[in-house]
Parts: structure tokens; C-alpha cells; sequence
């Protein structure tokens, strides 16, 4: 079985006691451990899966935090880098009644986005590894370079290349900016998972068949498109689609959710040796246990706080197939 490397932020998510208050309302928030790309290496690890971090923290406390909670779901932290050059990064949340965020972010910089391409080995990766990566550490930086050293090297191992965009503007300077540099790097990913509130910003098409058709490119060899509750879409090309269920599950908070979701379907990718040169076999044969896995994995976390202390293992994840499967109806998990 590969081993899947995540590359970007891990920071630490301040999460609201309560639900329903604007951020500038919020009076009281408990921490933990996030940062869509530690996200997702974090929920392959509790699957059962090989996944290590790369990244750089703060020398502090926050960075020490980080180490323990990564280690602890099973996640190799032996090639994180410390600095004292920027502290650990932060980001502030409120949640809306229905469990929806809205984000406040301390980095400039962050210790994340001084991690060098000198820093990246590419002696560590091999041909069924996973190279996974968002768009948040994709700012001008030397991070951007280590991304773009890393994806170099894993497409020379045969390994594949996972992108999943997760805009977050208020990071970005303007919006082009941020569509601009995501446009950049889809051609370089092998597998892209976009969501419904991202294909039109990221394309500029308002229709979805020709916005899905317009993301392959480059590399590109399948296109994951999420709906939430309603289930995601697998597609191999514009025309070439597979529907994977729903669950539906008391939605708690859904920070970490899409995140779940990419981890359960990368880990299935592992699962099944995956890898550039067999991975649209792969898919074909697999999309209905993949997409259910998948589903099963964002749905489980929604229903807890946070995003990695939510994250299922995999007989939750099998528990929550079963019960759905039996009862039909909304599941308290």
C-alpha cells in the first residue's frame, strides 16, 4: 500500500462554543488541530492508511500542539520543519445555525508558507504514493516553489497528484488572484475535487457539464464534483460519469467535511494500488465502494466538532453504511 504525503497548512482552528453568532460576537472557543491538507492526512492515517505531513510550524506552542494531535490520529511528523522565523498559523471560526463557517485568518506569514523547495526531498516518494494539496499555501511564497518541487517529483515516481482547490479568499489579495493561480495548477494535478459552490468561481462557466469539461486538462485524468448531503459525482470525462449517495447525518458542524471526504477517497485509491498508469481502471471498477466510502467518511465528520477530532475511523465509516443502508433516514452518529 502507497503512502499518501499532504503538503500545505496545518494550523489550529478556534472553534465557537456556540452556534449562530457573527465572529465579532463569539466570546468563547475551544482549539483544534486543522488546515485542509493536515486534514486530509490525518483522515487516511485514522483509516488505517500510511500518510505523512509536509509542512513547517512555529517553534511554539501552537507548533507543538499540532506535532502531538497529527501523531496521535497516526500521522508521520518526522518531516515537518521547525522555524522561529513566523509563528504557527491561526484561524478563527463562528458557525452558523446549520453548522456553516465563516473564517478569520492570522499568517502573514505563517511558519507554513516558509517551507523551501530545498526542503522537499524527492527521494522519499514511490510509484503508488499520493501527493494530496489545496489552494491556501498556493500564495506567493517559497511554499508555492515547494509545491511545485514536490508535484515534479512525485509525477516522476508514477505517483499521482491530488488537487483540491478549497478556495478560501480571504487569504488572497483579490479573487482573480485566487482564481487565477488555482487555473494554474489544475493542469498539473491528476485527480481534481471541486465543489458545487467552486466550479463557476474557479471556470467562470455557469453551466456545469461545460465547467466540469473545461477542468480537463493538462494532466487531469478524473474530476470529483461534491454536493454535501446530496452526494458527489465521479467523472472520467465530460461525458463519463458515475453518482455516489448522500448520508444524511444531525449536521454538528461541517469544518473538516470536505476534507473527510477527500481523505476516505484517497485512502480507497491507496486501498486499490492506484496510480497514474491505472487509476481510470481503477475508478471504473471501484466508483460505487469508493464514492460510498467517501460520502461516508464527510458525513461522519459533520456530525462532530472540529475537523480532525471529528474524523471517523474506518468501522465508523462502516457503521454509518450499515445504519443508513438499514434505516433510510437521518442517522444520529
Amino acid at each position: 500500500m502507497g503512502q499518501l504525503f499532504a503538503i500545505g497548512e496545518v494550523l489550529i482552528d478556534f472553534i465557537p462554543l456556540q452556534k449562530g453568532s457573527p465572529l465579532k460576537d463569539v466570546q468563547a472557543f475551544e482549539r483544534a488541530a486543522g488546515g485542509a491538507p493536515a486534514n486530509v492526512a490525518a483522515s487516511v492515517a485514522k483509516l488505517g492508511g500510511n500518510a505523512s505531513m509536509l509542512t513547517k510550524l512555529g517553534k511554539d506552542a501552537f507548533g507543538d500542539y499540532l506535532i502531538e494531535q497529527l501523531a496521535h490520529t497516526g500521522v508521520r511528523t518526522d518531516l515537518i520543519r521547525r522555524t522561529d522565523e513566523a509563528n504557527t498559523g491561526l484561524a478563527f471560526v463562528s458557525l452558523r445555525e446549520d453548522g456553516e463557517r465563516d473564517f478569520s485568518f492570522y499568517r502573514s506569514p505563517s511558519a507554513d508558507l516558509l517551507l523551501s523547495e530545498d526542503e522537499i526531498d524527492p527521494g522519499i516518494f514511490g510509484t503508488n504514493d499520493i501527493l494530496h494539496f489545496g489552494s491556501v499555501d498556493l500564495v506567493e511564497s517559497p511554499m508555492k516553489q515547494a509545491h511545485l518541487k514536490a508535484i515534479h517529483a512525485v509525477k516522476s515516481q508514477g505517483g499521482l497528484i491530488s488537487f483540491d482547490p478549497n478556495v478560501r479568499l480571504p487569504l488572497w489579495h483579490s479573487p482573480e488572484e485566487c482564481r487565477r493561480t488555482i487555473q494554474d495548477f489544475i493542469p498539473v494535478a491528476h485527480l481534481i475535487k471541486i465543489s458545487e459552490d467552486e466550479l463557476e468561481f474557479i471556470t467562470g462557466i455557469t453551466s456545469k457539464k461545460e465547467a466540469i469539461a473545461s477542468l480537463f486538462q493538462g494532466d487531469v485524468l478524473a474530476v470529483v464534483y461534491t454536493r454535501g448531503k446530496e452526494g458527489a459525482e465521479l467523472y472520467l470525462s465530460a461525458d463519463e460519469k458515475y453518482k455516489g449517495r448522500g448520508f444524511n447525518v444531525k449536521v454538528q458542524d461541517t469544518t473538516g467535511a470536505g476534507d473527510a471526504f477527500v481523505g476516505g477517497f484517497l485512502y480507497k485509491l491507496l486501498e486499490t494500488g492506484a496510480a497514474q498508469d491505472n487509476i481510470i481502471e481503477v475508478l471504473r471498477v471501484h466508483h460505487d465502494e469508493i464514492l460510498e466510502f467517501a460520502n461516508a467518511s464527510g458525513a461522519w465528520t459533520t456530525a462532530g466538532k472540529g475537523a480532525i477530532p471529528a474524523l471517523p475511523s474506518q468501522a465508523d465509516v462502516h457503521k454509518l453504511i450499515e445504519m443508513q443502508s438499514n434505516k433510510g433516514m437521518m442517522t444520529n452518529v
